[in-house]
């Protein structure tokens, strides 16, 4: 029996990896993830009184700056 769970947790990737291949094992790991809080409240605080058109202005500097898209007007 392998009771270091750094042991188990190794052969356990080579295993995933072996069967499934890198790409393979990564997604069957992140459907494991439960993650940790309420993502619509956390969403829904975070984006309390930003528009539509906020985030619209938000994406066209940011391509604006990486040199992308339309120069914003002044």
């Amino acid at each position: 029996m392998i009771s270091d769970l750094t042991v188990i947790r190794e052969k356990g990737f080579d295993a995933l990896s072996k069967e499934l291949g890198v790409s393979g094992m990564a997604v069957f790991i992140r459907q494991l993830e439960n993650g940790s809080g309420d993502y619509t409240s956390e969403r829904e605080e975070t984006l309390k009184g930003v528009s539509i058109d906020d985030i619209v202005s938000s994406i066209a500097e940011r391509k604006c700056k990486q040199g992308f898209g339309q120069k914003m007007p002044k």
